[in-house]
């Protein structure tokens, strides 16, 4: 996908140090794609200088999303862009139609997945940064528990 910047060699630990404003429009950003479930980072790593990853997840109609975890050192912000998503909180589940803002913080039970028949995403900010380190692992237990 194109870049407007610097990102992917930022966001991986090479390139310039100083961080620099970060611009993505649509159909930018890094994608990750696995069964049901896309994920496209708009920044992260070095971009951010590991303070927060700010990334958008879209599932498909009657999806799982990651499954019930939980952030030990990390918070996190969601807004529903698209649809109705599913959240779950602690051991609450919500249906959170686009518009709605949650907040999840550090050591509290999560999830999210889309109950409905139609394409559902939200916006997810982590704080600190570093989650995208994580999605290549991500991607490949995917691949092979699909």
């Amino acid at each position: 996908m194109a870049e407007r910047n610097q990102g992917d060699k930022e966001a991986h630990g090479e390139g310039d140090s100083q961080r620099q404003p970060v611009v993505r429009l649509p159909g930018e950003g890094r994608a990750y794609r696995m069964p049901a479930m896309h994920a496209v980072f708009h920044a992260d790593g070095a971009e951010t200088g590991d303070a927060y990853s700010v990334s958008e997840w879209r599932l498909e109609p009657r999806s799982e999303g990651p499954g019930a975890h939980a952030h030990e050192d990390n918070d996190e912000i969601f807004r529903i862009v698209e649809g109705t998503m599913s959240v779950l909180v602690g051991d609450s589940w919500t249906d959170a139609p686009a518009g709605s803002v949650i907040i999840v913080p550090a050591g509290t039970t999560h999830d999210f997945a889309n109950r409905t028949d139609a394409p559902a995403a939200l916006f997810n900010v982590f704080l600190p940064g570093g989650f995208e380190r994580n999605m290549p692992a991500i991607v490949k237990w995917y691949e092979e528990n699909a």
